[in-house]
């Protein structure tokens, strides 16, 4: 993991990083040595919210799948690697090198700890990826194919080499005056990089009707598209990411009237947070001025292809609390960010339909539509 002293080189010196976690309610330390950072995040999310739904760890089911994915995988492992090969001129590593990096091991691992036999699949769509693998499996559940589901996505991206390169990309946001990461603000400069993990566990309905679960929102759409402009810039008038949202809603039986907030992807970047207001406007038609947007990325910093299942446990707390999370730092918006993105302070509503965006690098974009039950 990048550490403190190590952010002074770099153009942008603030991350938000996990200070503790504690894995080792999950696991023992000689398994978890063997985990990089990423998977272990990715497990130990994906065996809190199995837990949290009621199900046991010998599960053994082939019933049950997997969609757990990462955008960047293991990069801290293949560093380290690198690094050691370099300074000791050997030609040797650990046999755990190749495992540990790998961007579907989290998954794996997953169904390892639970018994899932059914699918067990890593989306890897960049910031795309976690709403892919929730997408992918309603979608799943939805087929028959199976009865329920863990999903998310899981990300360490806290390295050298990501900040040199987002740097490069001017992505990330170079600001130490309070104003960095501020999503649709007039003179934001990008993100923050962040890490961690969020993972839902789906199921069938009448099955969880059945065993008496605790259902917490449903989720009633989804919609995935490309781009097909740019490998680093979105469509600049919102095209593909309107697509991704109108096909949601489609699939929910929504109409643009109905839906009540949109937690938006909001990085914080120039082009990215223009295009997505536009895709907005073009998908609510005149309901755009009414609807509630923010970003949570202010507050939680971007982690890449774990944004959608963090940003969807978000979705699913403010259905239940009927408070829209605030867009931080939201002081000045940009003219051409004309939305109401609930600045500064959480804002006490009653949501029923909220719509959860994921745009990527390589122009994907992948939209949940989750409603209150």
């Amino acid at each position: 993991m990048l550490q403190d002293s190590e952010l002074l080189r770099f153009p942008t010196k603030k991350a938000a990083f996990i200070t503790h976690f504690p894995i080792e309610q999950y696991s023992e330390p000689r398994e978890i040595r063997h985990w990089d950072r990423y998977i272990q995040f990715g497990v130990y999310a994906a065996l809190q919210a199995w837990d949290s739904a009621g199900f046991s760890l010998d599960n053994n089911d082939v019933n049950t799948g997997v969609w757990l994915g990462s955008g960047i995988g293991g990069i801290g492992t293949l560093i380290k690697a690198q690094n050691s090969i370099a300074l000791t001129n050997s030609r040797r590593s650990s046999p755990f090198t190749i495992p540990m990096m790998l961007a579907n091991m989290a998954a794996g691992i997953v169904s390892m700890k639970v018994g899932a036999k059914g699918p067990c699949i890593s989306p890897v769509t960049a910031c795309a990826t976690g709403n892919n693998a929730i997408g992918e499996a309603f979608t799943a559940i939805r087929e028959g194919i199976v009865d329920r589901a863990i999903c998310g996505g899981a990300e360490a991206p806290l390295s050298p080499i990501a900040f040199s390169g987002f740097n490069s990309l001017r992505a990330m946001s170079t600001r130490d005056d309070g104003g960095a990461c501020t999503p649709f603000s007039l003179g934001r400069d990008g993100f923050l990089m962040g890490e961690g993990s969020g993972v839902l566990v789906l199921e069938e309905w009448d099955s969880a009707v059945k065993r008496q679960a605790e259902i917490l929102a449903e989720v009633k759409g989804y919609g995935t598209t490309a781009d097909a402009y740019h490998f680093t810039s979105p469509d600049p008038e919102g095209n593909g990411a309107a697509r991704a949202m109108s096909n949601a809603m489609l699939q929910a039986g929504w109409n643009p009237e109905q839906v009540d907030h949109i937690n938006a992807h909001g990085t914080g970047t120039a082009l990215g947070d223009i295009a997505e207001t536009k895709a907005i406007r073009k998908c609510l038609s005149h309901h755009s001025q009414d609807v509630l947007v923010s970003s949570t990325k202010g507050a939680t910093g971007h982690l890449f292809g774990a944004a959608g299942g963090i940003e969807a446990v978000i979705a699913v707390l403010t259905l239940q609390n009927g408070v829209i999370p605030p867009t931080l730092g939201l002081t000045k918006p940009d003219p051409e960010c004309d939305l109401d993105y609930v600045p500064l302070t959480a804002r006490k509503t009653d949501p029923v339909r909220i719509l959860s965006n994921g745009f990527g690098f390589g122009g994907h974009n992948a939209v949940i539509a989750l409603e209150k039950v």
